[in-house]
C-alpha cells in the first residue's frame, strides 16, 4: 500500500490502539473509507487514530467495537490512552488484570488499588493534587480507575487473588483515622473471601525479603504469564515467560517468608485497636 505508515505498538498506548484498530479493520477486508462510512466518522479521522496522531474518545472506541465486532476490546484498550496520570505500562496491565484467572500482587507503602476503599483512594489523590503531582482531572481518572478495577474483579467465576503487603502499607497513615480504620477493615473482609489470600511481609523479614519494589503477576486463562513491575518513575509490562518466571519464583519465596493469613489478619486487628 502506498504511503502506508508502519506502526510500533510498543511506542505508546495510543500507537497500540491504532495498531489494533488497523489490524481489526484489515481483518474485515475494509479500507479506511469503508470503516469511516460504517462508523460515521471521516476517513481522515480513522487515519489519524490508526497512526497515533489522534487519541480515541470513549464514543469512538465503543462504536469501533460495535462495527468491527471486537466485543469491548477496543473500548478497554482506549482507557490506556486516557489514563495519562499513570506510569507507563500500567493502563495496559489493567486491561489484562480484568481477564486474569490468577492475580498475584506485592505492594510497598500504599494499599494496592484493587483493595482500596473510596475514602482511602480519594485521600491519596487529594494529596497528589495538593503537591501538584497531578491535575484534578487526572485525579478523577485515578479514582475512576480504582473503582473500575474493583468492579472488573467482581465477575463469575472470580479471579484468585493473592496479596502480599509490606508492613509499611498498614502503618503509613492515609487520610483521617476513620479512613485508615475503614481501610484496615476492608483488608480483613478481603481476607475472608473464598478466592483470596492476604499476607503481610513484616519489617523483621529483613534481608530475607526477595522483593523490594511493587510487583504484579498475572496468570491468564490459557496459563500464559504477564508481569508488571515499577520503580518511582516508570513501570514495565513484561510478557516474555523467561523474564516473568523468575519474578514469579521470587513472589513464591516472598509468600513463604511472609506471615500466614491468620497471623496477618491478627496484626491488622491489633493495629485497628491501636496496639503495637
Amino acid at each position: 500500500m502506498v504511503n502506508r505508515k508502519e506502526l510500533n505498538p510498543e511506542s505508546s498506548p495510543q500507537a497500540a490502539f491504532g495498531a489494533r484498530l488497523r489490524s481489526s479493520r484489515e481483518a474485515r477486508g475494509w479500507t479506511q473509507d469503508e470503516l469511516a462510512a460504517r462508523m460515521e466518522f471521516s476517513s481522515q479521522h480513522i487515519s489519524a487514530v490508526e497512526t497515533g496522531r489522534k487519541p480515541p474518545t470513549p464514543r469512538f472506541a465503543a462504536k469501533a467495537d460495535r462495527v468491527l465486532g471486537t466485543g469491548d476490546r477496543l473500548e478497554r484498550q482506549s482507557r490506556a490512552v486516557r489514563h495519562t496520570a499513570l506510569l507507563e505500562g500500567f493502563p495496559e496491565y489493567v486491561t489484562h488484570e480484568a481477564r486474569a484467572a490468577e492475580i498475584r500482587l506485592y505492594e510497598v507503602g500504599v494499599i494496592p488499588g484493587v483493595l482500596q476503599t473510596p475514602e482511602y483512594a480519594s485521600a491519596l489523590t487529594a494529596r497528589a493534587i495538593e503537591r501538584g503531582a497531578i491535575t484534578p482531572e487526572q485525579g478523577d481518572e485515578r479514582n475512576a480507575l480504582v473503582a473500575e478495577r474493583q468492579a472488573a474483579l467482581e465477575r463469575t467465576p472470580p479471579a484468585l487473588v493473592f496479596a502480599v503487603l509490606d508492613e509499611s502499607c498498614l502503618r503509613r497513615p492515609v487520610g483521617s483515622p476513620a479512613t485508615m480504620d475503614g481501610q484496615l477493615a476492608r483488608l480483613v473482609e478481603f481476607a475472608a473471601l473464598p478466592n483470596t489470600v492476604l499476607q503481610v511481609a513484616p519489617f523483621d523479614m529483613g534481608d530475607r525479603r526477595p522483593l523490594s519494589l511493587p510487583l504484579y503477576v498475572l496468570t491468564m486463562e490459557n496459563r500464559s504469564l504477564l508481569s508488571y513491575a515499577e520503580s518511582a518513575q516508570r513501570g514495565r509490562l513484561e510478557r516474555e515467560r523467561t523474564s516473568v518466571v523468575p519474578l514469579l519464583t521470587a513472589y513464591h519465596q516472598l509468600q513463604a517468608e511472609a506471615l500466614s493469613q491468620a497471623a496477618s489478619v491478627a496484626m491488622i486487628e491489633q493495629l485497628r485497636k491501636g496496639t503495637p
